[in-house]
């Protein structure tokens, strides 16, 4: 008895360390200690291997930002292109800084790594580092809430969103994407270990919400939403007694988010004469109606409705009932609506597969995960078996819903850099030297391949580089756009197709008026020259001649498994041209 008595003084005495190092010693600790870790790498590893079906595909709309990472790394400013003026043709500026900085230490632009182009092999490797982190995030924030299983937290939502293309394909994109996402889930787990463990209203949480917040706003202009999230989450989840400790948490939040986001404005109508990006001028983005915001509910179809009504059981069960879960998920549900709201504001993107929507299937996913995990704790055998086959049926439906679109994707992505790089960059280089032109300008919708790959001055029809055409495409004003294409600028070299024929009008009858002729036609568009910048006609045809079966083939093969996933070269450097 005195031995007993003396070991549980001696305990008391030492703060209980024995008994915890003698837990920590267990193997069931070491075992519970790596679960997290692991399941973040496993939950990755699921990811680049549906990434890794996509090939060496990369958007060309995230080329355009390669284009100027080029630029502001060789000193020459924001600009597409040397010679250019300063047009923030890009709205990601956060982004941009990772691929100046990674050509800077020579992973990017540079060349060839193990037969991969670093054009695709960066961006792609950027892409895997966020969706680590993102998981990461979400095993944090579940710690706080199922800390025995936060790895099964993380494994679900990992299995999800390797499940969901959209996630995927838009992550391995090479556009920001996947740092968005990282943003949107650490916001999450920030809000969720705040609410948690009591140290909302404190200033390193008011301090970390607001500095991811900021880093949002610079990754996507629609990221700002997330500055919202923190206050509203103090505003739930504030006492009486700490009202005073409150305010004085947002307005500290809201400083170290204004503070440096107003200087960048101001940098911006320093440099651009703009306070949003040209690119938000040239979609002539409008007030949104609310017809606009139901387009969220597109989102449910795609994840499937089966799904999303098991995930809002399984999220109502936790909300109903008092505790830590209930907190977390709820802390959690403010950035996801938040993202929700974000989606729903942006006009429809022509691409497919959701391109807006990454920072909602993560958050989403998290939701849902965190609730089944923490539903299947407080339930009992039988509770727990259907919950598992419930999910297990939604996520197959949801399989099956997606298939349809998953398989258009996968038989025509989004238009690609390397095909750009090689219909327009190099096409038109060729063009120009085999008629001549020696100082030329071209005109086209299709920009990031061109930038570069491209020897000539670049017209951007779709105006994201032109504030001119911006300016038009705001104001609706479709004849001061085609005066300044036709009339103001007078590209000797001209492409267009599709909308960019019938939206702003340069129709072939308009194009022959102001002097130009057809090198290559293709329905609803084509090649065109001005054949007063063609000082020895003879030319034409054979150009013609020559043109016509390489672009035949290269259009007709676009959009085939080889010419997806294969790549266009070590490097894309100006001047290049057709090799055959």
């Amino acid at each position: 008895m005195n031995v007993t008595l003396l070991a549980l003084l001696d305990n008391r005495r030492s703060g209980g360390a024995r008994p915890v190092a003698s837990a920590r010693a267990s193997p069931s600790y070491r075992v519970r200690r790596w679960a997290d870790p692991a399941a973040v790498l496993a939950a990755t590893a699921l990811i680049a291997v549906r990434a890794s079906w996509l090939g060496r595909w990369i958007v060309d709309d995230a080329a355009v930002t390669f284009a100027y990472a080029r630029s502001v790394d060789q000193g020459l400013g924001p600009v597409q292109l040397p010679g250019a003026p300063p047009v923030e043709g890009y709205s990601n500026p956060s982004w941009l800084a990772l691929l100046v900085l990674g050509r800077r230490l020579g992973l990017f632009d540079h060349g060839a790594f193990l037969g991969v182009s670093d054009l695709v092999l960066y961006p792609k490797a950027l892409a895997l580092l966020c969706t680590a982190g993102t998981l990461a995030c979400v095993a944090w924030a579940a710690r706080a809430v199922v800390p025995g299983r936060a790895w099964a937290v993380t494994l679900l939502a990992g299995g999800a969103l390797a499940a969901n293309l959209s996630f995927v394909a838009w992550s391995f994109s090479g556009l920001e994407n996947p740092l968005y996402a990282l943003t949107a889930a650490a916001t999450a787990a920030v809000l969720v270990r705040g609410v948690t463990g009591g140290g909302l209203a404190g200033p390193r949480t008011a301090v970390a919400a607001g500095a991811i917040a900021l880093l949002a706003a610079l990754t996507r202009p629609d990221g700002a939403v997330l500055a919202a999230a923190y206050p509203l989450v103090v505003v739930l989840f504030v006492r009486r007694r700490d009202l005073v400790r409150a305010v004085r948490a947002v307005a500290l939040h809201v400083g170290v988010v204004a503070v440096p986001y107003g200087a960048f404005l101001l940098w911006r109508h320093a440099v651009f004469g703009l306070w949003v990006p040209n690119t938000a001028v040239a979609k002539a983005q409008q007030a949104p109606e609310l017809a606009q915001l139901a387009q969220s509910s597109d989102l449910l179809t795609y994840a499937g409705w089966a799904l999303a009504l098991i995930g809002a059981l399984c999220a109502g069960a936790v909300l109903a009932r008092p505790g830590r879960a209930r907190r977390a998920l709820a802390a959690l549900l403010v950035p996801l609506l938040l993202s929700l709201l974000a989606y729903g504001v942006l006009g429809r993107d022509w691409m497919a597969l959701y391109r807006f929507a990454t920072p909602v299937w993560v958050l989403a996913t998290a939701a849902v995960a965190l609730s089944a995990v923490a539903l299947w704790e407080a339930e009992r055998a039988r509770a727990r078996a259907v919950l598992v086959a419930a999910l297990a049926g939604a996520l197959v439906l949801s399989q099956a819903g997606q298939a349809d679109q998953e398989a258009s994707f996968a038989s025509h992505p989004t238009l690609s850099m390397c095909f750009v790089a090689e219909r327009y960059g190099r096409f038109f280089n060729t063009y120009a030297e085999r008629l001549g032109l020696r100082h030329a300008t071209v005109a086209l919708p299709d920009l990031g391949g061109t930038l570069l790959t491209t020897r000539l001055r670049v017209l951007d029809l779709a105006g994201l580089t032109d504030r001119p055409v911006a300016d038009a495409y705001a104001a609706g004003d479709m004849r001061a756009l085609r005066d300044h294409v036709l009339r103001a600028e007078r590209p000797e070299l001209l492409h267009v197709h599709a909308a960019w024929v019938t939206k702003p009008g340069l129709t072939a009858a308009r194009l022959a008026d102001a002097g130009y002729v057809p090198l290559y036609r293709q329905q609803n568009g084509g090649d065109f020259v001005r054949a007063d910048a063609v000082h020895d006609p003879s030319r034409l045809a054979s150009v013609r001649a020559w043109a016509k079966p390489r672009l035949d083939r290269l259009i007709a093969g676009q959009n085939t498994p080889t010419h997806r996933k294969g790549g266009c070269g070590a490097t894309l450097t100006p001047g290049q041209e057709v090799s055959r």
